[in-house]
């Protein structure tokens, strides 16, 4: 969504806005027990978590409509009539309303394609977020943050004993001060440019003090005390365009509420009010050798 709103694709491709808590993708079938990602159904009644407790939920917010066009209640229904069965009913889906079929649910292939095969029907062709003369630094910077950071968060959240915890808590520890030290005397991650590696990036962080600190025990560190990384999450809101994707409140009610074996009854966490946090001033354009970049 911030790749799409970035380079201006709101009127070429159209977003429908799953729930933000699971449920049962077969309600009426005893013997299936998936539970996954919905659409909203205005005329529904409100539900619980997937074990009955907790809620009840909301089966339609302002930021979530019906699915439009054949009229599936699942993001599992899009992917039978596919035939595409064998993985996990995944989002995001980057699907081809004319050939009828999934191109992919790979937000790191979908960001790539949104920057680069769409440029007819941007309203900003001329922002390149994959520069080719940063490959090799997103690629070294992605080498580490995803494994560690993006993904290291669940890594500590679901881990099973304490030995993987602790290993998943060390290595995204040493990771975040390595961030916070790139970031002190480097504007983005990557160099002096926006790239597609701080649009990875940034989404974990987002959530980082509001979800993964509370509920999936990153407690050695924080965004509200790591002043450059908490400065780098300012700027990147305050680009127009992003904070129209953010939507905390759903943020926190998916991680907390379509969980219930880390948190039964899904009480949500008042929070750190991190979006308030975003909204302050920034001076970013002071890091670095660059001078402050116009991106959209």
């Amino acid at each position: 969504m911030i790749t799409r709103a970035l380079k201006g694709l709101e009127d070429t491709i159209s977003i429908t806005v799953v729930l933000p808590v699971w449920k049962k993708t077969k309600p009426d079938d005893p013997t299936d027990p998936h539970s996954g990602w919905v659409f909203a159904d205005p005329d529904g009644t409100a539900y619980p978590n997937t074990q009955g407790l907790g809620g009840p939920f909301p089966t339609s917010y302002p930021a979530n409509e019906a699915e439009p066009f054949y009229s599936a209640k699942s993001i599992r229904d899009i992917y039978d009539a596919v035939g595409d069965t064998n993985g996990k009913y995944t989002v995001p889906v980057l699907y081809d309303k004319k050939l009828k079929t999934i191109v992919s649910n790979e937000s790191a292939e979908i960001i790539e394609m949104l920057n680069s095969e769409f440029n007819e029907f941007a309203k900003h062709p001329e922002l390149d977020l994959n520069p080719k003369g940063l490959h090799e630094e997103m690629a070294k910077m992605n080498e580490f943050i995803y494994p560690t950071i993006n993904n290291g968060v669940y890594r500590c959240g679901f881990a099973t004993s304490q030995q993987a915890y602790d290993t998943a808590i060390g290595e995204l520890t040493a990771s975040f001060d390595r961030i916070e030290e790139i970031l002190t005397h480097q504007r983005y991650i990557a160099g002096d440019t926006l790239t597609l590696a701080d649009i990875r990036l940034f989404v974990t962080l987002l959530r980082f003090d509001e979800v993964y600190v509370v509920y999936f025990k990153t407690n050695t560190r924080s965004v509200a005390t790591s002043p450059a990384i908490l400065n780098y999450l300012r700027e990147l809101y305050q680009i127009d365009g992003v904070k129209g994707t953010v939507n905390m409140e759903q943020i926190k009610l998916h991680y907390f509420a379509s969980h219930p074996d880390l948190n039964k009854y899904s009480i949500v966490p008042k929070g750190a009010n991190t979006i308030a946090k975003l909204e302050e001033p920034h001076n970013r354009e002071s890091v670095g050798s660059n001078k402050k970049q116009k991106v959209v």
